[in-house]
């Protein structure tokens, strides 16, 4: 699988200024905020909504937290508008903060986890960007995301891992500590993967902010687009789904 180095050589050069500038969530309440679901939803709901609420937490970085956008365009509020047009009854939970870490995520995991008020039928995870925008060793990256993969699976909750891969111009060595992170851990923990979040729109000037880094609205449609049948196919039986945590 072929990569644009422009496009990746630049999300590196403005990514590193734009991880000290992204905002985050608000600190008193991350994993607890639903996301909102758009205006639009209506329209786009060709099948009847059917069964129990279908709980996924969306846990990771700006690629989750919408950064750029408005309310309801980020990537849970249409991931969830796009479910509920196939007839899943999902209801996302948006735990991601702008400029995390693996180290950050991992630090707040089991606060996330432990303000829901149902546990969740599947988890999305979105980290490592911003390790790899910072040139952090690898090795760390992947020892806090098999960390983060074994709470989920401790607590019985299946997860969609989204890939990352190293820009070009941090080296074919980094890359090669970097990249094979994702498919190791995936396959170790039973995830689903998505070999690389951005592949839909990293190509697509059109579909990437100013920034270079962070997708449009437009952008996160096509992500959805991508992903969606991989976020269906990963959610578990719906027997006892919804079930609110003791």
């Amino acid at each position: 699988m072929k990569f644009p180095r422009l496009a990746l050589a630049a999300l590196v050069a403005t990514g590193l200024a734009a991880c000290g500038q992204e905002p985050a969530n608000d600190p008193g309440a991350p994993g607890v905020s639903e996301a909102a679901s758009g205006s639009g939803d209506a329209a786009r709901e060709e099948l009847p909504v059917m069964g129990p609420e279908r709980h996924i937490l969306a846990f990771g970085d700006s690629l989750l937290a919408g950064y750029g956008l408005e309310d309801g365009e980020g990537y849970p509020a249409r991931l969830e508008a796009a479910l509920r047009a196939k007839g899943i009854n999902a209801r996302m939970s948006d735990a991601a903060v702008s400029g995390d870490t693996t180290a950050a995520g991992l630090q707040r995991l089991a606060f996330a986890l432990d303000s829901q008020k149902t546990k969740p039928d599947l988890a999305i995870v979105s980290l490592g960007g911003n390790d790899m925008l910072r040139g952090l060793p690898p090795a760390e990256t992947r020892a806090n995301l098999e960390k983060i993969l074994a709470t989920f699976r401790e607590r019985g909750i299946k997860v969609v891992l989204l890939g990352m891969l190293a820009a070009p111009n941090l080296g074919k060595d980094y890359a090669a500590r970097f990249n094979p992170i994702y498919p190791s851990l995936a396959q170790a923990y039973d995830a689903e993967l998505v070999p690389f979040f951005l592949q839909p729109v990293i190509d697509k000037p059109e579909m990437m902010q100013d920034d270079h880094v962070h997708p449009t609205r437009l952008g996160i449609e096509e992500m959805v687009a991508a992903t969606i049948d991989d976020v269906a196919d990963a959610l578990p039986d719906a027997k006892g789904a919804g079930q609110a945590e003791n």
